[in-house]
């Protein structure tokens, strides 16, 4: 990250307890609400993966294809559903941005010996492309803004046909189990990880 070590590690943490509370929340549930927490579990663990500060531990060169591919997969997975609407589509667009920071920040890209993971532990990035780039952060910034304005009291909360099975809202695209709002935080803190991560492309 561009804010040094320290942030790389907070990022890093609040994405892995993110990603296991989705996991606990997988434990219970509809079957489509069971398929969002694991996809959610997913993205957080990737995205602390990703968020290691290079200086504690550079991936292989070979990692970012993994990566990449591993979201390719979850976004062909995400897809059929998502047509349907509701917090799949989300998910299918979160898959779909790890593919794209995989491949920009990948060494045969990136040009860098180190990896380019080096990308999230200094000020220095992959670049990628800036309007796609941007869209992103644009859409993870609405994302964000629309989740916190859930958490905050008094506000009126309407299930929107995303991923809950209709016990309750789960935040911005739909709830997912009965404490509405740990899972609508959660979400908030995997959009805010993801529009830090894309700020150092």
């Amino acid at each position: 990250m561009h804010g040094g070590a320290l942030t790389g590690w907070l990022l890093m943490a609040l994405c892995a307890v993110s990603g296991a509370y989705c996991l606990l929340r997988a434990r219970s549930g509809t079957p489509q609400e069971r398929r969002a927490a694991r996809a959610e579990a997913l993205m957080g663990f990737g995205m602390a993966a990703m968020a290691v500060p290079a200086a504690v531990l550079s991936p292989p060169d070979w990692a970012w294809a993994v990566y990449a591919v591993l979201f390719g997969v979850a976004a062909l997975r995400a897809l059929p559903p998502a047509l349907r609407g509701g917090h799949h589509l989300h998910h299918l667009v979160g898959s779909l941005a790890m593919v794209y920071m995989a491949v920009v920040m990948a060494p045969a890209i990136t040009g860098s010996g180190g990896g380019g993971h080096a990308g999230h532990g200094a000020a220095a990035g992959a670049g990628g492309l800036p309007l796609l780039t941007g869209a992103l952060l644009v859409y993870y910034a609405f994302y964000v803004l629309g989740s916190a304005g859930r958490l905050l009291p008094g506000t009126v909360l309407a299930p929107a046909g995303g991923a809950g099975g209709g016990r309750g809202p789960g935040g911005f695209g739909g709830g997912t189990d009965g404490r509405p709002e740990l899972t609508t935080a959660c979400r908030l803190t995997m959009g805010i990880g993801m529009f830090a991560m894309l700020l150092t492309l």
